[in-house]
């Protein structure tokens, strides 16, 4: 391949890892009788800098396709959404990643078609052509650690730079279709060295055997940021003050009331909104609201990104008193709040064509 120099200056976050085009059913039922599909893309790493730039936030992209129209379609619908993509580089002899998501699949509704591709032939000397001088983040996840020796080598060769201007945001993202015959014990290393660690407690509970917040924390002391989601309670945020050492209290914020149409792709939202908030300096509960408004948009579609919710919206909704937040109910035709005086326990609507938007 040909040896193209990267350009991250004046890049807020840097996201790295593989993205694939993404076929969903057009229609309902079993993958083998759905006879009408939507090509669109789909990456956790893309679909993270495609919402950061949707949120005003400088991101780029670090990643590999095949030299083919499925690569082609991808580069293009990540460039489209405001993110870097000159950091993606084109393989003439690997293909791009696919996946397929299943309406009818029981468990986990994907199915992937990506073993040898371009984006799992990533190693070490992809770090050689990025310049990090002045990123705030860099965003990564297990995921590519999953995807060959070579993919887990550029993970750990990442966390050996050192860290003058950025910090290391780490998504556990366990995928256990990709882990088959493999040993996921390293994904407690890799997340031991970041410094901000995401992950579900679901997640936690399946790759370390508990999903508890303060247990979680244990398994790692080393990370500054520890994000726990737990699904549709909330999220907690474990965290060390910078000027003592010590760990601040947990902070805990519930979720959005959602009608969910589809998991996929709501953790890396969060991701985005978390990041977001973090690099505006916002309060805690005010980067884990801003993380849950951002999954709650991808949880009422059949896609992996969403349009955010009007600026409006969101910045009443970040400083909304807790009943107020907790009156408020996400769908995929609108933004449902009840009434919290003069009327108890009506409703009103705010309809917002921005929820049905599709990538």
């Amino acid at each position: 391949m040909e040896r193209v120099e990267v350009v991250a200056a004046g890049l807020d976050v840097l996201c790295l890892g593989e993205s694939m085009a993404l076929f969903v059913p057009g229609e309902d039922g079993p993958a083998d009788r759905v006879r009408t599909w939507t090509r669109t893309v789909g990456g956790a790493e893309s679909n993270v800098a495609c919402t950061l730039a949707r949120l005003g936030v400088r991101a780029g992209w670090v990643s590999a396709v095949g030299d083919d129209p499925f690569g082609r379609a991808v580069v293009a619908a990540v460039a489209e959404a405001g993110v870097d993509v000159s950091g993606v580089r084109v393989d003439p002899r690997r293909p791009t990643g696919l996946y397929v998501k299943e309406s009818n699949a029981a468990g986990s509704p994907v199915r992937y078609y990506r073993t040898g591709s371009a984006a799992s032939a990533m190693g070490p000397a992809v770090l050689d052509r990025v310049d990090l001088d002045g990123v705030c983040f860099v965003h990564v996840s297990g995921i590519t650690a999953a995807l060959s020796p070579d993919c887990l080598a550029l993970l750990f060769a990442l966390l050996d730079l050192p860290r003058a201007t950025h910090q290391v945001s780490f998504d556990l993202n366990w995928r256990p279709a990709l882990w088959t015959g493999a040993d996921p014990g390293v994904l407690r290393e890799l997340a031991a060295r970041a410094d901000v660690v995401l992950v579900g407690s679901d997640e936690a509970e399946a790759v370390w055997g508990t999903g508890a917040p303060a247990d979680i924390r244990a398994l790692l002391p080393g990370p500054a940021t520890v994000v726990v989601k737990q699904g549709e309670l909330g999220a907690t945020l474990l965290e060390r003050d910078p000027l003592t050492g010590r760990d601040r209290p947990e902070v805990f914020e519930p979720a959005l009331r959602v009608d969910v149409v589809e998991p996929v792709g709501a953790g890396d939202a969060f991701a985005a909104g978390f990041l977001a908030a973090t690099l505006a300096g916002a309060s805690a509960s005010r980067r884990l609201r801003a993380g849950h408004l951002q999954a709650a948009t991808v949880l009422c579609t059949h896609h992996d990104v969403a349009v955010p919710l009007p600026r409006d919206l969101v910045a009443d909704l970040l400083d909304a008193d807790p009943a107020a937040w907790a009156a408020t109910h996400l769908t995929a035709r609108g933004v449902h709040r009840e009434m919290t005086s003069q009327e108890p326990g009506t409703t009103r609507e705010s309809g917002h064509p921005e929820m049905s938007a599709r990538e």
